[in-house]
């Protein structure tokens, strides 16, 4: 089985709504609703995990049979780190399906994931073992420890931005996650991060530049303009 992970049990402090953003509406939907669908309509996909704040999993469950996600299994209450969160859909998916399955962990607040990312994630994971969506840098790069001086340049050319998915084994991530556990190693939001830290070697996958993760009132704004980019080149 390839089941998803969705993390969406961030607070969403720097949006400065009164709601998480993962549950901020655009035209008529949360954008939570936007990534599950994503996910539900990849043929490879065979089931989605939310991992959420507990006093939104039953209203997850409400929009999953609103916008018709069928591929909704599991709702998990989240953890106080993005470490703990993804954990946690781990062991729900170990409980109830067991560890030798594919997972996708993948930001629940990343809703333009396209059919071709993912099936690139996948491809890389048959191919490598693993595969984390990557995007090269384009600007140029520095270093600073306070934000406002520039210390050192870094090669653009070997620079990547990492995005979600990540594509391991069940098994794999958790031990990941034990292993990190022994080492004290915490709040690795990215599964790639933690892996890395293990001495695992992290293979890319093709990533895109609209793939980006909805944090500011700004990137909603963004959102909101490519859905009706989205739609005008539809209607054509």
């Amino acid at each position: 089985m390839n089941i998803a992970i969705l993390t969406a049990a961030g607070t969403g402090t720097r949006m400065h709504q009164d709601i998480p953003k993962q549950f901020l509406h655009v035209d008529n939907k949360p954008i939570i609703a936007y990534t599950m669908q994503a996910f539900q309509e990849h043929p490879s996909i065979d089931a989605i995990v939310v991992v959420t704040l507990e006093a939104w999993e039953e209203v997850l469950y409400a929009y999953a049979k609103q916008f018709n996600i069928s591929k909704l299994s599991i709702v998990v209450k989240g953890g106080n780190t993005g470490q703990e969160s993804i954990y946690n859909g781990l062991v729900a998916i170990k409980e109830k399906y067991g560890e030798e399955h594919t997972v996708l962990v993948h930001d629940g607040n990343r809703p333009l994931v396209s059919t071709e990312i993912i099936s690139d994630a996948l491809a890389t994971f048959r191919q490598y073992g693993s595969a984390v969506a990557a995007i090269p840098c384009v600007e140029a790069m520095f270093t600073s420890k306070d934000g406002v001086l520039a210390e050192e340049e870094v090669p653009r050319e070997r620079a990547f931005r990492t995005q979600t998915p990540h594509v391991y084994t069940v098994q794999k991530l958790l031990w990941a996650h034990e292993e990190a556990k022994k080492k004290n190693i915490v709040n690795t939001a990215a599964s790639c991060t933690l892996l890395y830290e293990l001495g695992e070697k992290i293979y890319f996958s093709r990533g895109s530049e609209e793939n980006f993760k909805i944090t500011t009132t700004d990137d909603l704004t963004i959102f909101k303009a490519m859905l009706k980019t989205r739609k005008e080149e539809w209607i054509k």
